[in-house]
């Protein structure tokens, strides 16, 4: 498995009297082989974006964070969960108790990108005139580009 890139930065230089495997790793999400780009997936994705930012107000049940997410299946919602819970985004708790009860929350690292892809969010909501404005006029040139191409000569 590819090691993510150790980062030359101030922040994280290689000491050469520390060893290697105790000295902090930083990740190339630009390059194509590195480890951190499964976990980028998993926190930006659209169901991974949308659990994050559900659990940011409270440890959530399954069925409550269905009802929450607007069209997600069981299915997918089950995945991205373990996902998130694989990452160390999610802790999962199951209480001993009749029925079984199991409910979900997020990790201090969770919260912490909950609130940056919340962030993310906002922005595309705050902006979402804009952005449809811009939608709607890249599918009208298109429309007259189809156009054009089907009556050359024209």
């Amino acid at each position: 498995m590819p090691t993510p890139n150790r980062s030359n930065s101030a922040s994280s230089v290689i000491d050469p009297v520390t060893p290697i495997a105790s000295q902090p790793l930083r990740g190339n999400v630009m390059s194509g082989d590195c480890i951190s780009r499964p976990i980028l997936s998993h926190l930006t994705n659209r169901w991974g974006v949308l659990v994050l930012i559900a659990l940011l107000d409270d440890t959530q049940r399954f069925s409550q964070l269905r009802k929450r997410i607007g069209g997600v299946s069981e299915r997918m919602l089950s995945h991205t969960l373990g996902l998130l819970i694989q990452d160390g985004m999610v802790e999962r708790r199951a209480h001993d108790v009749l029925p079984p009860h199991v409910d979900y929350t997020l990790t201090p690292l969770g919260r912490e990108a909950a609130l940056k892809v919340r962030d993310l969010a906002d922005w595309i909501e705050l902006n979402l005139p804009v952005i449809a404005r811009s939608q709607a006029e890249h599918a009208a040139s298109q429309v007259t580009v189809q156009t054009n191409v089907a009556e050359p000569g024209q």
